[in-house]
């Protein structure tokens, strides 16, 4: 054998044990990796915006004029921070709570999935934003 036959050899020898050897490791760390609970995907039709302290400023706007406060929040932000949209989305984690006239609002973290178009829901790069939930309020 020449020596580049032996030195092609022991590369495809490593080559393939390296594979193995980080199929072995991928094995242990896939497992470690994996959700310990599954998430839902919901869909509905609400605001959005794309940081939580702009879903906060809109929570404090809103009364009966819910674009109204969209445009506002949107002026403030010099962009198009905050809009109404139909989306499929998983639940993240409560980022606040935020009081209005119109009542107690939780700030939740979501990552939407999925967008309403004319042609219904449509697939969408997922993309984290921050949404309002109304906070049902029981008297004592």
């Amino acid at each position: 054998m020449t020596p580049v036959t032996i030195a092609h050899r022991l590369a495809v020898y490593w080559s393939a044990a390296h594979r193995l050897a980080a199929f072995g490791l991928a094995i242990p760390l896939l497992s470690l990796a994996a959700p310990l609970e599954a998430h839902e995907i919901e869909t509905g039709s609400g605001v959005i915006c794309d940081t939580r302290e702009q879903a906060q400023r809109l929570a404090v706007l809103l009364d009966d004029d819910a674009q109204a406060a969209i445009r506002t929040v949107n002026a403030e932000a010099h962009n198009a921070a905050c809009a109404l949209a139909t989306v499929a989305y998983v639940r993240g984690a409560k980022a606040g709570t935020a009081r209005s006239k119109a009542g107690t609002f939780e700030i939740v973290e979501v990552l939407v999935v999925g967008v309403g178009t004319g042609r219904g829901l449509q697939q969408a790069s997922p993309a984290v934003y921050f949404t309002l939930f109304k906070v049902e309020e029981r008297s004592a």
